[in-house]
């Protein structure tokens, strides 16, 4: 079921933790971030937390907060 605007509205930020894990996070939406052993793994679990993050927003009558996230490179 569609919420509104899909995860590929917006921008999501990967990287590698010390211990190897993997991080998945969409900085626009609050909470909205997973924790993996592979960077598969953590894309695909992304997904299903921004699933249900759309559908939570979407019953309470929400929108998704706009992808205002800036990408810089140092």
């Amino acid at each position: 079921m569609t919420y509104g605007a899909g995860l590929d509205a917006y921008k999501i930020v990967l990287y590698r933790q010390d211990d190897g894990s993997w991080v998945a996070e969409v900085p626009a939406i609050s909470g909205c971030y997973a924790l993996m052993p592979s960077r598969q793994e953590a894309l695909a679990e992304l997904g299903r937390v921004f699933d249900m993050i759309a559908e939570e927003f979407f019953e309470k009558g929400l929108r998704l907060p706009e992808d205002t996230t800036e990408i810089v490179s140092a």
